[in-house]
């Protein structure tokens, strides 16, 4: 049976004054507004140099969007990106992102060839108005970021606020970083790629760090990382990894709302993926688990829903968005009804457009 899904395009390259929208973050607000945060990038489609942290709000489900509203920057017109939103039990939006200096690339900030002043540094802002206004940019460097670590990446994609058990009120946020190398290595190998958690108890006031997981090894190395709280209490961790494992995804699971990890990151085979980020939902009523990522093991194409009913061990394909190339994406509960996907997808780039399109959660739990 074909479908006719509602389907808009909040973002598009060349337009608003950006070369490039990239890295897409959705959360819905107590209000219910949509808010699709994106990097717009002003000189190229590159992941270093200007580049903003934007937002775009919608009150009508997603269907149309205002904006863009600049939200974060850095003042020397360097990069300020992956968005990390969460909204908390109060109604405040918070945001957690990352900055680095305008001559700093990845490549240099993992050989140690940039002054700690430019390279990845971790701020918070809020919004107590719908997303309207936001608070100035607080650091947070120091108490998230072990000091011999050199790239350091939030999420990105949504953050997480705990609902259940003796941690409910916890801000938890995917995080990643990279280890200085040992002997003749340069710290751009896959094998330095690690994974760990930000923490805050207090609304995002104060944050601190929670589990780490690093293992030079070349075989699991994680790196963007993507979580959500399953029903019985536990969080559901699943990254991007490009090592000798099977497949290209890997997942962990925590018992002390992020704290610790109950065991190691594994391999996800079966989520079939290339090498890129993705998406983690929970949805409690039905109970049912989602990953959005490409479908295809080998490009950035063929958006794809993925859902497990046991909790993230196996998985089956239950949403296709198309047979065009795509790559980052976030998923977000629209309403007690609704899915909705924010994803990057273009008919000849994945980079072309940020689209968002609404899913019947009833289309999604159909065996």
């Amino acid at each position: 049976m074909a479908h006719d899904y509602p389907t808009s395009v909040p973002y598009r390259a060349g337009t608003d004054g950006y070369h490039t929208f990239r890295i897409p973050a959705a959360v819905v607000t107590r209000a219910g507004t949509i808010l699709a945060f994106a990097e717009g990038r002003h000189g190229s489609a590159g992941d270093s140099g200007h580049i903003d942290i934007v937002l775009k709000r919608s009150t009508d489900g997603g269907a149309t969007w205002d904006g863009p509203h600049v939200v974060a920057t850095e003042p020397r017109k360097g990069t300020a990106g992956n968005p990390a939103p969460v909204v908390t039990r109060d109604g405040r939006i918070v945001l957690v992102f990352v900055r680095n200096g305008p001559a700093a690339t990845e490549e240099k900030i993992r050989r140690g060839q940039v002054a700690a002043a430019d390279g990845r540094r971790v701020y918070v802002q809020s919004s107590d108005d719908d997303g309207l206004t936001w608070s100035a940019p607080r650091e947070i460097t120091a108490g998230v970021k072990q000091p011999k670590w050199r790239w350091y990446a939030t999420c990105p994609g949504h953050a997480l606020e705990l609902r259940r058990g003796p941690h409910a009120g916890r801000l938890v946020v995917p995080a990643n970083h990279s280890l200085p190398p040992a002997g003749a290595d340069n710290g751009t190998e896959g094998k330095y790629n690690g994974g760990h958690a930000l923490l805050s108890d207090d609304g995002g006031a104060t944050w601190r760090l929670g589990y780490v997981d690093d293992k030079p090894d070349g075989y699991l190395n994680i790196n963007e990382s993507t979580a959500t709280e399953l029903p019985d209490g536990r969080i559901y961790v699943n990254s991007r990894t490009d090592s000798t494992a099977p497949g290209n995804r890997a997942d962990a699971y925590s018992a002390d709302g992020g704290q610790t990890l109950a065991a190691p990151f594994r391999p996800q085979a079966g989520l079939v993926c290339p090498v890129v980020e993705g998406s983690v939902l929970q949805w409690d009523e039905p109970d049912i688990l989602l990953f959005s990522g490409p479908g295809v093991p080998d490009a950035r194409a063929v958006m794809t829903v993925r859902a497990s009913t046991d909790g993230g061990v196996t998985w089956r394909a239950v949403h296709t968005v198309s047979g065009l190339p795509a790559a980052y994406s976030d998923l977000v509960r629209v309403d007690a009804d609704t899915v909705g996907l924010l994803y990057e997808t273009g008919d000849t780039s994945p980079y072309s457009t940020i689209a968002f399109r609404r899913v019947p959660i009833g289309e999604l739990t159909t065996p």
